[in-house]
């Protein structure tokens, strides 16, 4: 994988004022992949977004790294359910229809 499209974390965390152990620390709870190239880490640009919440959870809102996993995780859960929830309205409609 080419480190064009990669965002190195050194220069992410310097951009942003924060710790590069913020984003290590992420990546132990298992919610943000790291890539290693060459002997440095970076992130994937997809990431991005979700990162810049995590960091805005804990550093504006004062939540620890457990509350922001269980956070993290429950958030999906109801995108989960509400895809589902979607996805049986849609078929619902095909059956009034008829």
């Amino acid at each position: 994988m080419s480190n064009k499209n990669l965002i190195q974390i050194k220069q992410f965390c310097l951009y942003h004022e924060i710790e590069n152990t913020f984003i290590k620390e992420l990546h132990n709870y298992g919610l943000v992949e790291i890539i290693i190239e060459e002997n440095d880490e970076y992130v994937q640009p997809e990431q991005l977004p979700e990162i810049e919440k995590m960091m805005r959870m804990h550093y504006d809102l004062n939540i620890n790294l457990e509350g922001i996993d269980a956070i993290y995780h429950l958030l999906n859960k109801i995108e989960v359910l509400q895809q589902h929830l979607t996805n049986t309205q849609n078929k619902l409609r095909i059956y009034e229809e008829l």
